[in-house]
């Protein structure tokens, strides 16, 4: 089956998953010689959702309500006298636990392939754009001259640390939760730390010490750092959904041919992707409250915890997934316009490299001094009472008065640094590649 963020954990989705677990589990206990080779043989191969039925399965559970018993007696009827053998020793939170484990892993190579991609872009951009300039925005006013491939170099460092912390949580999850009944191994007698690490082999888990059933922190660990990954997203697509607006209009989505913005206004044609990718974002990162009730689980076992993990986990992943698509599909749409961010880096006439003026006059009279003298010559937004206040004339020719103002020769080390952030993101890309 191919998944998808839709059938990611359908009902079929999760019962092939539980087969999985059943057939990997008597592989590993024939190599122990906890079972018959030929009965693992006959359970693996009856170990398919094709073999057992969609509908005896869904009527099945539908009388049971216990959806792991019914799976293992269809397979136990499917498997013939291997029957018998199924399911040894396990029990049903071992199973689903490890079946999803198996189907989180699947869905992170796809969240990572797309996040590997949306960094590629970034290189890009923050490559040819690396002397780009245009205006640095501080509370959405204009602070100092910046170039675009800067602007795109804090997303680069910031999806590093994301990759940092994504990956870490997830091996941590990574780890089988398969220990009997309360996570001792109580049915398999002196096998059960062997059966353990041969299981997690197969699967390619790692063991955990006390393999019980309430280890949701690695869960819920994982869903924050989605939540926080959204965030990251967030704040870059909000940040280029505002350079979209008609008074900015530093950058925009390349659309498709026929695409409409409004039905009653013709000239509009509104963003289409960078919005699905927000409001994707918005609603993973609201998971992340839910996410941390799910570790206040009970004992060794707790249903209600587990219930809650399932539906957090459900909503989460899938929506991590479209989010993650979402936005590498944004940023590949995303085309900058040079000319308008230099329009609007020269609507203060220089004023924008005030900040230079000032500490070119700075050793000549003092920095704070120099502060206020630039600051006053400001008050009544003129530009021009720069050149002719007396006491920075005194001190500065008209030329360099205007080397000083000029936006072209103060943007620090945006170029540097757009140029190490492009070499950042293929190392970060390569990171996020499964």
């Amino acid at each position: 089956m191919i998944l998808t963020p839709d059938t990611l954990f359908a009902r079929d989705t999760q019962w092939q998953s539980w087969l999985d677990v059943e057939a990997a589990l008597a592989q590993a206990q024939a190599e122990l010689g906890m079972i018959p080779d030929w009965a693992a043989k006959d359970i693996s191969a009856a170990a398919h959702l094709d073999i057992l039925g969609r509908d005896a399965m869904a009527a099945d559970v539908a009388h049971t309500m216990a959806p792991v018993l019914s799976l293992t007696r269809l397979l136990g009827k499917a498997a013939g006298q291997a029957g018998d053998y199924v399911h040894w020793g396990a029990t049903t939170q071992n199973v689903m636990q490890t079946g999803r484990l198996l189907l989180l892993r699947e869905a992170d190579r796809n969240i990572r392939t797309h996040l590997a991609r949306a960094v590629d872009r970034m290189g890009d951009l923050a490559r040819d754009h690396a002397t780009t300039q245009m205006a640095g925005r501080t509370n959405r006013q204009h602070a100092l001259p910046i170039t675009f491939g800067f602007k795109v170099a804090g997303w680069i460092e910031e999806m590093e640390r994301a990759e940092g912390r994504l990956t870490d949580a997830f091996k941590r999850m990574m780890a089988l939760p398969f220990g009997g009944a309360v996570g001792a191994m109580h049915a398999f007698g002196p096998q059960g730390r062997a059966l353990n690490k041969r299981l997690a082999a197969h699967l390619g888990l790692r063991e955990l010490m006390v393999p019980g059933r309430t280890g949701n922190d690695m869960f819920a660990e994982y869903v924050v750092q989605l939540a926080l990954l959204a965030m990251t997203v967030e704040r870059v697509t909000t940040e280029i959904y505002t350079l979209m607006t008609d008074e900015l209009g530093e950058v925009t989505e390349r659309l498709d041919g026929g695409t409409v913005g409004s039905s009653t206004m013709p000239q509009k044609i509104n963003p289409k992707f960078v919005v699905r990718a927000i409001a994707l974002a918005a609603e993973l990162r609201s998971l992340a409250a839910p996410a941390l009730e799910t570790g206040r689980s009970s004992h060794e076992g707790d249903a209600v915890a587990n219930q809650l993990l399932s539906s957090v986990l459900d909503h989460a992943v899938p929506l991590a997934w479209r989010m993650s698509e979402s936005f590498a599909e944004t940023l590949a749409r995303l085309t900058p316009h040079p000319m308008r961010m230099a329009e609007n880096l020269g609507r203060s006439k220089g004023a924008i490299s005030a900040e230079n003026l000032m500490m070119v006059l700075a050793p000549r009279v003092g920095r704070g001094v120099a502060h206020d003298i630039v600051h006053h010559a400001l008050e009544n937004g003129c530009v021009g009472d720069l050149a002719a206040a007396p006491q920075i004339t005194a001190h500065l020719t008209d030329a360099q008065i205007a080397a000083a103002l000029d936006p072209a020769q103060y943007s620090g080390d945006s170029v540097a640094i757009s140029r190490a952030a492009a070499s950042l993101a293929r190392d970060v890309s390569a990171r996020f590649a499964p």
